[in-house]
Parts: C-alpha cells; sequence; structure tokens
C-alpha cells in the first residue's frame, strides 16, 4: 500500500485540483494536455473545492470549471467507472458552461471558447490511442471554420496510457502516471522522473499532507466502494450481454438449422416424387437426371411435375430442361 490516498476518487480529484492554492498543479496539467496549442499561464477556478458544498450536490455539480488568462472556460471532469450515457454527460456539460457565460439578453459576442477535458479511466473509443481532441469540422471535406470552434472536448482514457507508464518523456505520461498509480506509491521509491517534475512533486506533497476529517474520510471510504460496485456492475452487464448474444446464436442457428432441413427434406422429396413419375411416364432416364434436378428451385419442380402429364419420351424432358436452364 502507498503512502497517499487515491487521486482519482472524485472528492480527492476536486480538493486537490480544484483548490485556488493548489491552481499551479491544475495549469500543469492543463498545459500537458491542451499545449502547444493553447499555453495557461493562469487560471481563475470558477467552482472552488467547499467541503459543505461538495456534500450538498456532489452529484450535480461539474468537477472543476476554470477560466484562463485568455478567457478560455474549462470544465475538467475525472470519471473512473465507465456509463452508457457518458457522451451525452460530456457535451451537457460542455455545452452548460458554454450557454451559462450569457447574461440573458446580452450579445453572442460575449460567449468565450469552451473546452471540455474528461479524464476516464474505461476504454471509450476502440482505437489504442489515449488522448484526442474532438472539434467540429465538415463531414464531408474535413474542413475547420474557427467560428464553430468555441467547443472542443479531450478525452483522455487513463487505462490505455497504462501501457506507455514507461515512456515519462513527457509531461502528460507523467501526469496520468500519477493519477494511475499515486496510491501505490512509496516515498522512498518514487520515480525519478515523477520527483523532477515539480508540480507532481507538489502534488504529491499536497496528498501526503492531505488531512481527511472523519467526514471526508467516509466520503472517501464511500466513493472508492461505489466506484468498485459500479465497475463490477458494468462488467456483470458486459458479460451477461456477451452470454445473451451466445445464447441467442445458439438457438437462431438450431431454429436455422431446422428451417433449412426442413426445407432441403421437403425438396429432396419432391424430386425424388418427379424421378418416379419421370420413369412412370417416359421409362428409363440418364443416372445424371438427378443433378441436373438439384440445380431446380421448388417452385420449377411443381411445374416440372405439372409438365409431365403431358410428356411421352424422354426427349420431352430434355426439351423442358432446356428451356428452363438459366
Amino acid at each position: 500500500m502507498g503512502d497517499y490516498v487515491n487521486p482519482k476518487i472524485d472528492f480527492v480529484f476536486r480538493k486537490l485540483f480544484g483548490s485556488e492554492e493548489n491552481k499551479d498543479i491544475l495549469i500543469s496539467l492543463l498545459n500537458s494536455i491542451v499545449g502547444p496549442l493553447i499555453h495557461v499561464t493562469d487560471l481563475t477556478i470558477k467552482n472552488p473545492y467547499n467541503f459543505a458544498e461538495y456534500v450538498e450536490s456532489k452529484s450535480s455539480i461539474l468537477d472543476i470549471k476554470a477560466m484562463d488568462q485568455n478567457g478560455v472556460w474549462y470544465d475538467i471532469e475525472m470519471q473512473v467507472a465507465g456509463q452508457t450515457v457518458y457522451g451525452q454527460r460530456a457535451l451537457y456539460y460542455v455545452s452548460k458552461v458554454y450557454v451559462d457565460q450569457l447574461v440573458e439578453g446580452a450579445p453572442f459576442s460575449g460567449l468565450n471558447k469552451t473546452i471540455g477535458i474528461h479524464l476516464v479511466d474505461f476504454e471509450y473509443f476502440s482505437d489504442a490511442r489515449y488522448v484526442r481532441r474532438l472539434v467540429f469540422k465538415d463531414a464531408e471535406t474535413n474542413e475547420y471554420h474557427e467560428a464553430l470552434g468555441h467547443l472542443e472536448l479531450y478525452f483522455i482514457e487513463m487505462n490505455k496510457a497504462a501501457r506507455y507508464a514507461g515512456d515519462l518523456s513527457n509531461s502528460l505520461n507523467r501526469w496520468i502516471k500519477f493519477l494511475n498509480e499515486a496510491a501505490r506509491f512509496d516515498k522512498q521509491t518514487l520515480p525519478d522522473a515523477i520527483t523532477s517534475d515539480a508540480e507532481i512533486a507538489r502534488a504529491l506533497a499536497k496528498l501526503e499532507v492531505m488531512g481527511l476529517t472523519q467526514n471526508e474520510r467516509e466520503i472517501y471510504e464511500s466513493e472508492v466502494k461505489a466506484n468498485m460496485v459500479e465497475a463490477a456492475e458494468l462488467e456483470y452487464a458486459k458479460q451477461y450481454a456477451m452470454n445473451q448474444g451466445k445464447i441467442q446464436g445458439k438457438i437462431e442457428g438450431k431454429i436455422e438449422g431446422k428451417i433449412e432441413g426442413k426445407i432441403e427434406g421437403k425438396i429432396e422429396g419432391k424430386e425424388e416424387l418427379v424421378l418416379r413419375q419421370i420413369s412412370r411416364r417416359v421409362g428409363d432416364f440418364p443416372h445424371d437426371l438427378a443433378q441436373k434436378l438439384d440445380l431446380l428451385t421448388e417452385n420449377e419442380l411443381d411445374d416440372l411435375g405439372e409438365a409431365l402429364l403431358d410428356f411421352t419420351t424422354y426427349g420431352d424432358v430434355e426439351t423442358w430442361l432446356a428451356d428452363h436452364s438459366a
């Protein structure tokens, strides 16, 4: 067990990154994500962490809402357990921050660029990339218009980033390693790349002295358990869906097999009947006739059975087959 509480737990994340005195830590994390397109030098945290407010509305408020020195707004969210509607939630959050900037009756020119940043601990996209930036572009030409660039989303899939844990040459990898493994860190064996990064070292120091009151400790432990339960429920749902799919596949395969068997059996029966009718009407017939009948559909076999009533020689059969060949 490490020396620190887990910074991915919602309560700890907000307290560590959403406190005014820790804004330098948040600035460093943001720059590791949005840089070099944007360089944040100062931030105003619009919903600074407050324990009483957190307890009051922790299920409905944004994790961290902030504005940088250029007026760009940020919504920073930490989500450990997967959710089926997380995409809609991400769109809602960034849209809400964008719309809430505008006082009723004010011109649209008062709206500033808004970026939603989602640090998620589950796979949301299918490819191996762990960080991606989503913007509005023309679906056919890929053209980007600056006027439509006021809304952006960043997704950082922290579980995928674990495979790059050995590469600490860039700041984002270092921050993700911190988030993923801080709860298991031992102060005596911390990686040099972590301790040499001033802001991450500062974040670790903050975690080390983050004294939790009895009420805070109870919230922390309840959120740890809640995340475990959500993860277990999600895994159960996946397994259930897979098992249902397998069962459905077996049922459908069995039904299809029976149907195909019945159809094939019915056609084979008609072929035998037609062969007996031909034998009675015209006598002997070549051995390859059965193969020719195999090429006929069920309806064609019915038609041949009716036509046999007018046949007197095997030549009539050959003529009929020639007329009805593909």
